[in-house]
């Protein structure tokens, strides 16, 4: 069977073995469980196992259960009639009956409460849901997958997820590592990242050097596929060469490998003209004075050239300085100039 795997980039062993258990359960209609960290791609897995299914024609319908209150998430996952609640106002199908004849993906599962978990359970076994504030039964014929970064044995320990819906779901269990331990596949997706984001800002192609290359190998990644791509976005829009070096990359990599970071020097001295040079902390020492008595000099020493440029004629002189005509003679008084 060749899979269509469209979304997913990698080749790494670690991931070549859930393709081959990926390609044994698509065709079936059993449950399946994918464990995996936070941002390794479980979503991207599971539409994978939809596409390679026999129900890829039909609705695929995702829900976080962790992104809905308690509250609504019934109402989300199996509908409500009409003054069921306040501000149920209409009638409305839920999530499971939307995917009647394709799948539903339960995406956080571990985050659902005890409560729901045992209508979940009736929907896997008996294939039929009740909408809040009705009466009749529906029949429904779903794909359930789930999902979660929990480890659920233990939160079955815990007392906090029902150990029959645990081995309801756990039928076929898949488990997506996490981006540390999928070595090459890190800099296959750097890449795929980095050109997708340049290509979008309409920016000239970045590569990596050698070395930080090496160092997004050695990272961590605690924050999967999701934190490798947000660094790619924000190298192309931050880096100002063509290659992305080492002191392009956030502290946090150099802290995580135990290096120093490294510090780009900008220049932000202000432009001027071919060879000119400021005058500098050690020109004043040299002089032996204080700044004030170093900018009066300076300041003088300005006023005289004027007044030697334009023959002594005042209005000219307080013209090339900008400053008025009185201000001048103000300032050639107090240095005794006049």
């Amino acid at each position: 069977m060749m899979l269509n795997l469209d979304g997913i980039i990698g080749g790494s062993s670690a991931l070549v073995q859930v393709f081959k258990v990926l390609a044994k359960v698509a065709p079936t209609d059993s449950t399946v469980l994918v464990s995996g960290e936070s941002g390794t791609g479980k979503e991207l897995l599971v539409r994978a196992l939809h596409r390679n299914s026999t129900r890829r024609d039909n609705a695929f319908v995702p829900i976080n259960c962790g992104a809905i209150p308690r509250e609504l998430l019934e109402s989300e996952l199996f509908g409500h009639e009409k003054g069921a609640f306040t501000h149920a106002i209409r009638t409305r199908p839920g999530r499971f009956e939307l995917a009647d004849g394709g799948t539903i993906f339960l995406d956080e599962i571990g985050e659902m409460d005890l409560s729901l978990q045992v209508k979940i359970l009736r929907a896997l076994q008996e294939k039929e849901i009740e909408r809040v504030g009705g009466t009749c039964i529906k029949k429904v014929d779903v794909r359930v997958v789930a999902a979660t970064n929990r480890d659920l044995e233990e939160e079955v320990r815990a007392g906090r997820f029902r150990e029959d819906l645990f081995y309801r779901l756990n039928v076929i269990p898949m488990h997506l590592p996490p981006l540390r331990e999928r070595g090459s596949d890190i800099l296959l997706l750097a890449e795929h990242f980095l050109s997708s984001h340049c290509r979008t800002k309409e920016r000239k192609a970045l590569c990596l050097t050698e070395r930080a290359r090496e160092m997004l190998l050695t990272y961590s990644w605690p924050g999967n596929v999701r934190e490798l791509e947000n660094f790619m976005e924000r190298l192309s829009i931050l880096c100002d060469s063509g290659e992305v070096a080492p002191e392009d990359l956030p502290e946090k990599i150099f802290h995580d490998i135990g290096e120093k970071p490294l510090r780009k020097v900008v220049e932000v001295e202000p432009a001027r003209p071919a060879g000119f040079v400021w005058p500098t902390l050690k020109d004043m020492e040299d002089k032996g004075l204080k700044l004030k008595d170093f900018l009066e000099t300076i300041e003088g020493r300005l006023l005289e050239e004027a007044l030697a440029q334009c023959d002594g004629v005042k209005n000219k002189a307080a013209e090339m300085v900008g400053i008025k005509r009185t201000t001048l003679i103000e300032k050639l008084k107090k240095r005794e100039l006049l």
